[in-house]
Parts: C-alpha cells; structure tokens; sequence
C-alpha cells in the first residue's frame, strides 16, 4: 500500500472522539439518535481501520482488527437488522480504549516518537 495511512489513522481517532461526545449527552442504549451517530462515527472508523497497512495492524495483535472490518459491514449492509443497541454500547465501552490506544502508538512510531 503506497498510500499514507496517517490520515486514516487519524481519522479514527476523531471518530471515537465524536462517539466519547455522544455519550456525554446521555445513553445511546436507550436514545435512538446518539444510536444512530454512534453507529455513524463506528462506521467511520471502521472503514479507516482497513486504510492501515496489515504490517502495522499485525504489531497490535490484541485489536480485532478483522473484526472491526465485519462490523463495518455488518453496520453498512445492515445483514441483521437493526443493530441491538447493548451490543453496541459494550464495543463503545469496551473496545475503543484499547484501539485509541494501539492507533496512537502507530502514528507516533511512525513520526519517531516511539513509546
């Protein structure tokens, strides 16, 4: 991939910014349009998450990554149905953090500030 990835990157971690924004304003379990954004911005990361080169995305072997992929497409083609919501708001709650995290890692090895 000769593409830059550092906007992509960067992109994701403006997303979760966007979607740590929405919970502020109340429970996207049981408000269908902070629901609907964070199904948006989780979209949006998630189809910047494949923007990554897979030789970066297999030094953060504990991130999902392939998964991460799926839900885009399940969220896209909506394969399901509507999405349960308590699923929703436990992949907010628990799997962005680690993501944040493994992101920021990438984009400051790549500028050689390694951590």
């Amino acid at each position: 991939m000769n593409k830059a990835w550092q906007p992509y990157a960067l992109h994701i971690l403006d997303a979760v910014q966007k979607i740590r924004r929405i919970e502020a304003r109340g429970d996207l379990a049981r408000d269908e349009v902070l629901y609907a954004a964070t199904l948006r911005h989780l979209q949006t990361l998630s189809e910047a998450t494949q923007m990554l080169p897979d030789s970066l995305k297999a030094e953060f072997p504990d991130i999902p990554w392939r998964e991460i992929s799926g839900f885009r497409n399940i969220l896209v083609h909506n394969y399901l149905g509507d999405i349960d919501p308590f699923t929703v708001q436990g992949v907010v709650e628990r799997q962005l953090a680690s993501l944040v995290e493994s992101v920021e890692k990438m984009i400051a090895r790549s500028s050689g500030n390694t951590p």
